[in-house]
């Protein structure tokens, strides 16, 4: 039986991708930094009828001692071997860049960036030692081009794109494949968990607060079920040789081709004028 790592998975991508790998026969270590929020997950897998096939681990990315632990009881678990980990676990923040919270800009990256990073390094020996595995890493259509009060979570994808691109040149002789996922909006509870901060007074103010009510508008409009991704995420897990990069949804699919290839102030004057920033006066 295949085995995978997830983490993050009491919400949004996680918990759909955990449900349909075990679906798909995977044996699933579902990991989340607070186990008492397991229930939506629990539930999901026994309306799935897998709830055998999934073991729930705690594991909080922002903390070594944690990621060591949980690393540990898994391989136990696993007689010392594992098929793939799924990054999945991210946090955001909007607000103007110079509003925020330097303790907010430290959450983010260390969640969504060196969080990765601690927890690939605990894996990559017995990665090695098996000659195979696959790190799959949730990023975002946000890594293709910068998004107004959205700047500290377009840096952390931006970082472990580049992070990423570069790991997979040293992990190929090896036989372990580096492969990026990037949605595009999809309806998940990081729109309704993650902090927006607008302080009164600001400068940004009426920047910041029509960009949440147009951002609030573009996922209600766009966004689509996050079990298109965790059915992605599988395809990609038992592909015979995945693409690096896989943008999913139509909105990432146009950017991801965008990128590159149109001039930046085109597509900023463009993203300008969807976002009616235009009309906003500071």
């Amino acid at each position: 039986m295949r085995t995978v790592l997830i983490t993050g998975t009491s919400t949004g991508f996680g918990r759909a991708t955990a449900v349909q790998l075990a679906k798909r026969g995977w044996r699933v270590f579902a990991t989340m930094r607070n186990v008492d929020k397991k229930q939506p997950l629990e539930q999901a897998l026994s309306e799935a009828g897998v709830r055998n096939q999934v073991e729930i681990e705690q594991l909080d990315v922002t903390s070594p001692a944690s990621m060591k632990t949980a690393v540990e009881s898994i391989l136990r678990q696993t007689d010392g071997t594992l098929d793939a980990v799924v990054h999945n676990a991210g946090v955001a923040a909007g607000g103007a860049f110079e509003d925020l919270p330097d303790a907010e800009l430290r959450r983010v990256m260390e969640t969504n960036f060196f969080g990765i990073l601690e927890l690939t390094r605990m894996l990559l020996p017995t990665f090695r030692a098996q000659r195979r595995g696959r790190i799959i890493i949730i990023s975002s259509e946000a890594a293709f081009a910068g998004q107004p009060t959205n700047s500290i979570y377009c840096a952390s994808k931006w970082a472990i794109e580049g992070w990423a691109e570069s790991l997979a040149f040293e992990l190929k002789p090896f036989g372990i494949d580096v492969v990026l996922v990037e949605p595009g909006p999809y309806v998940t509870e990081i729109w309704s968990s993650s902090p927006r901060i607008s302080p009164r007074g600001s400068a940004y103010r009426p920047l910041v607060q029509h960009m949440f009510r147009v951002g609030d508008l573009h996922v209600e409009g766009w966004g689509r079920d996050a079990r298109e991704v965790g059915a992605k995420i599988a395809k990609i897990l038992e592909a015979r040789r995945p693409s690096f990069r896989n943008p999913i949804g139509l909105i990432a699919r146009v950017n991801h081709f965008m990128r590159g290839k149109v001039p930046t102030p085109i597509v900023r004057k463009a993203a300008e004028r969807y976002l009616g920033l235009h009309r906003i006066r500071l």
